[in-house]
């Protein structure tokens, strides 16, 4: 067991959030799915306020190392979740960790007060990505925005919070000091880098519905290494890893670089039950590797 922001979990493998559909999962694999559940923790797709319909189609472009998706966060709302998500999600054998996202301070700290409430969840993760509409930056680029979010969220909820930072800026590090100066127990990263893909039929124009998304997979597992490492030497609360992680090798390489979680996105897509294989793989590999350093070795080290 490892104890993550005062959360028992059986081994450090996660789900990238919304990589995962464990409704559907258990609609398609039975009740089997609760008695092999493939991570140590569930962090649920993103929540919003108002229920949202997503981007139009087309949705997902296939990379030669991953993929590029436009879904647009769909999800029911705060009370469609609520009364019909929750109460599935919380009959899964590990803690449940909600991912929520607003577009300003005030939304998301509606958000956090209504699950602060609420037993069935562990923990919340904050979804940076998105502008807030007073000022137009993006809450999770600039450090400012971050630090404000954390002031209006902070005090509503006792609960761990995990802000999830975005590649998409100049510095996720000065981001990640920013958020844990001003409450964060945590941070994950990284969250999709933005790509576009262009029509076959119609030079020019973009494939995607919503006209760029989101890169995934094995091509950005290197900047996610990177990344990581960066933040690891500004903070000091603990990281989940993510990005193009396929084997344990990959998520070793990812708690190497300073993270203390490691969360599994789009291989799950080919192997809904690699998450449960890259547990079972990492302690043979952490013993038989002959590198074994702590994180604070690796944190001295960088």
């Amino acid at each position: 067991m490892i104890s993550f922001c005062g959360i028992e979990l059986a081994h450090p493998i996660v789900n990238g959030s919304g990589t995962f559909d464990a409704i559907a999962a258990r609609t398609a694999f039975g009740d089997a799915l609760l008695d092999e559940f493939p991570f140590s923790a569930f962090v649920s797709k993103t929540v919003t306020l108002a229920p949202r319909q997503g981007n139009p189609p087309p949705r997902l472009w296939e990379l030669g190392a991953g993929m590029i998706n436009s879904i647009g966060l769909p999800n029911k709302g705060l009370e469609g979740y609520l009364a019909e998500d929750l109460p599935r999600l919380a009959e899964l054998p590990v803690p449940l960790i909600v991912n929520v996202m607003g577009s300003s301070p005030g939304d998301v700290a509606r958000l956090v007060a209504a699950f602060a409430e609420r037993n069935e969840v562990a923990g919340l993760e904050l979804n940076v990505s998105c502008p807030n509409v007073t000022t137009g930056l993006l809450m999770g680029a600039d450090p400012g925005e971050t630090a404000a979010l954390l002031d209006a969220v902070r005090p509503r909820t006792a609960k761990p919070l995990i802000v999830k930072l975005t590649p998409n800026c100049t510095s996720p590090a000065a981001v990640a000091a920013a958020a844990e100066q001003h409450g964060a127990d945590a941070v994950s990263l990284i969250n999709t880098l933005r790509g576009m893909a262009i029509h076959p039929g119609r030079p020019g124009e973009p494939w995607l519905g919503g006209g760029t998304g989101g890169v995934s997979g094995p091509a950005i597992r290197a900047i996610a290494l990177a990344q990581v490492r960066e933040v690891r030497r500004r903070v000091r609360i603990p990281i989940v890893g993510m990005g193009g992680v396929q084997s344990a090798r990959h998520a070793r390489d990812l708690l190497d670089a300073g993270a203390d979680l490691v969360g599994v996105g789009t291989e799950s897509f080919r192997d809904p039950c690699v998450g449960a294989t890259i547990a079972a793989e990492l302690p043979r590999m952490q013993a038989n590797s002959g590198s074994l350093t702590s994180r604070q070795d690796t944190r001295a080290r960088a």
